[in-house]
């Protein structure tokens, strides 16, 4: 096994009752919300955007009857089958237009101008025709046509002539799959008989999760990346773990955005072609977000960084001697290869950014720093069967409230502090207005809620300026925090610096960090910093070499006293296991995953190298593959690297260590009895008090074979 395939279940409609959540969404927002799981009941192997789909079951299944819900479904089936354009049936598709003269397609349709003939011509991206001539009023009125193409609903006709220059395709009418208008009024009414806790719920609801799978602080990082479709010009950035869903949003969730690869952008897409004068993406999209952003060894272009880096702070660019301004906010995200201690104590968490933006003058233009480390990775049980607004109709009210702003609800209760620059104060501004908006746009908030949004903006953009401090020491540092009026001061502190305070602080004077805590009226408790971020203080020992016997149903054993000091200090581990199907023998490795991880630094890393074999039954292997697969994802969070390959030795079990030990396990890690206790057994919790079956270890110091 070279590597691991990647495996998921789709999901199955839950079908069951409405909470009372759900009913009361449906009573206060009725024909604006759908159940969000009918996305992929009716989406099969259809490669569209989700807000394609919700715009159809919006016109169809926007209910709370199931009767309804399943008519709503079956028709959204039927015009998928019959409109929408696959790739491989295209020419099918394109013979029923000619065989009928006239026949209605779902494409995304991008239109570019023939200055040679002076038409413009559009191009269906799954039906792979070009040349159509579309009239100067639909471009007019849908100038996205021009940059990146639009998802539509099209009538298109065929009519053949002698004439090679002429194409046979006409446009017969294009509607995009956008609403057209809403009741922005009626919208905030209802917002308001919702509690706080409720609406939140919703929304997270609408992205497509169970918000009974996160906590608050989780539901808040989820709702960050909504505040570039509510706030113009923002600037956000988030680096995390693989499988978090950091672009869903961008790519599935509004038709103002549009997600493009970080390597495949130049400055006349983006921004203007000095050569026809056309605008580029920022001039029509309301998002921009750059995918696998992240890649130390990423070829930029320099002239690129440089026009990025004045559109991101003073909203404008140039075409020649002429400065243009444009609303698009810039989301950039990428994929961590380490952990946060480990960026911490060698770097800075900006460390996986390609070179030329790892500048503190493009760092300084961000207004927030999603932690995608504290993201869960998504998993099938994480979506939700609720309801949840059409995406369009939430998209479209998140783009009515651009032009409003609320970055000063706050200052009737709290002060931001003195020494915070107006750039930092800037990039707090914007992300509270953003929070403001996506959580109380009537306006309706308590002070208690607005603290807890202003405390949540304050630290994202902290996160940006201490990495930036580390990055160029002539910068001041700033003490983050806000005053109440009346009350006292209150510093904030990110997750990762109160987590990791010495690695966090590294390169930070004393008195910058004793002025820092000074300035705290509700300082955290000190911190022992040799228990959380150095690994404990061994004395060396003499390790014993040979072979031990131990005999079935003895107790006492673990792998703490069994394997752990063998592996102590070692970064590389080969650990060789044919046996590793079953969910105990899973639960065996991440056990001793687990020792090896508590075991070293937190800024260190561990390399595990398991060679395994894969089940031969076809049904159970999936299983076996979805369960390596969470091993590894968990693993890395904790900064143990591991690397799955098929074991070359057949039965042989063993480990071996860049330090020099080798291991022959008998019965490799499955050296436990079967136990059905529950969690209300010791041995659940302890291996020491579980019975062991019979085997053997041997221990060998390759060092003095050498």
């Amino acid at each position: 096994m070279a590597s691991l395939e990647k495996d998921f279940d789709g999901g199955t409609s839950s079908g069951g009752e409405p909470s009372d959540l759900d009913r009361k969404i449906n009573e206060h927002f009725a024909g604006a919300v759908v159940r969000k799981d009918l996305v992929k009941a009716v989406k099969g192997n259809a490669i569209v955007p989700s807000y394609v789909l919700e715009y159809l079951l919006g016109q169809y299944a926007a209910s709370d009857d199931e009767a309804t819900i399943q008519a709503g479904i079956d028709k959204v089936r039927d015009i998928l089958a019959q409109h929408y354009v696959h790739r491989n049936e295209s020419e099918l598709v394109k013979s029923k237009i000619r065989e009928r003269g006239r026949y209605r397609v779902i494409d995304k349709v991008s239109v570019t101008l023939n200055e040679k003939d002076d038409v413009y011509q559009a191009t269906f991206a799954n039906l792979g025709i070009s040349n159509v001539v579309v009239d100067s009023a639909t471009v007019n009125a849908h100038q996205k046509l021009l940059v990146g193409g639009v998802w539509c609903l099209c009538d298109v006709e065929y009519f053949h002539t002698e004439d090679a220059r002429v194409s046979p395709w006409i446009l017969g009418s294009l509607k995009p799959i956008q609403m057209s208008n809403f009741d922005y009024a009626g919208y905030l009414d209802a917002r308001a008989k919702f509690t706080t806790d409720e609406w939140i719920d919703l929304l997270i609801q609408s992205i497509g999760f169970d918000p009974d799978k996160f906590g608050r602080r989780a539901k808040l990082l989820q709702l960050v990346r909504l505040i570039p479709f509510v706030e113009r010009n923002y600037n956000l950035v988030e680096l995390g773990p693989k499988g978090t869903g950091k672009s869903h949003i961008y790519s599935e969730f509004s038709p103002h955005g549009m997600l493009i690869s970080g390597g495949e952008v130049t400055v006349p897409k983006l921004f203007v072609n000095n050569a026809n004068g056309r605008l580029g993406l920022v001039g029509y999209w309301d998002v921009v977000a750059f995918d696998e952003f992240a890649g130390k060894k990423k070829r930029t272009d320099k002239a690129l960084v440089d026009i990025m880096k004045n559109y991101m702070a003073n909203k404008s660019f140039s075409r020649g001697v002429e400065t243009l301004g444009a609303e698009a906010s810039m989301v950039f995200v990428g994929n961590t290869s380490h952990t946060v201690p480990y960026m911490l104590k060698h770097s800075d968490l900006f460390d996986e950014l390609p070179e030329s933006y790892h500048d503190p003058a493009y760092l300084d233009r961000l207004h927030f720093y999603i932690p995608g480390w504290e993201v869960d990775t998504i998993r099938n049980e994480m979506f939700s069967s609720g309801y949840g607004f059409v995406v369009d109709y939430i998209a479209e009210v998140l783009k009515s409230m651009r032009n409003l702003d609320y970055s000063d609800r706050y200052q009737q209760h709290f002060t931001l502090g003195s020494d915070i620059s107006t750039r930092d104060r800037d990039g707090i501004h914007k992300t509270f207005s953003g929070l403001m908006k996506l959580l109380f746009p009537h306006e309706q908030a308590t002070a208690e809620e607005i603290e807890e949004i202003l405390r949540f903006a304050v630290e994202g953009r902290k996160r940006v300026k201490d990495q930036i401090l580390r990055i160029d020491s002539t910068m001041a540092a700033v003490n983050f925090g806000y005053q109440a009026a009346g009350g006292g001061w209150s510093a904030v502190t990110t997750l990762e610096e109160d987590e990791y305070p010495t690695h966090y602080h590294r390169g930070r004077s004393t008195a910058q960090h004793s002025e820092h805590s000074a300035k705290s009226d509700a300082s955290p408790p000190p911190v022992d910093d040799s228990a959380t971020t150095t690994a404990p203080v061994s004395v060396p020992v003499e390790l014993f070499e040979g072979h031990r016997d131990y005999a079935e149903n003895q107790r006492g054993v673990s792998y703490e006293t069994l394997l752990l000091p063998y592996l102590r200090g070692a970064t590389n581990i080969d650990l060789h296991d044919p046996y590793v199907r079953q969910p105990h023998q899973g639960r065996n490795l991440v056990e001793l995953l687990a020792l090896i991880a508590g075991d070293k630094d937190p800024a260190d890393e561990v390399t595990v190298n398991l060679f395994t074999v894969l089940d031969d039954d076809p049904e159970y292997q999936p299983k076996q593959l979805r369960m390596l697969n969470e091993i590894v994802q968990s693993a890395a969070q904790q900064g143990v690297k591991i690397n799955v390959a098929k074991d070359p030795g057949g039965h042989d079990r063993w480990i071996r260590t860049d330090t020099g030990w080798r291991i022959n396990l008998g019965r490799g890690l499955d050296i436990f009895q079967k136990s059905d206790g529950g969690w209300f057994d010791f041995g659940t919790s302890r291996q020491e008090f579980r019975q062991v079956r019979a085997f053997g270890v041997t221990y060998i110091d390759d060092r003095k074979l050498a």
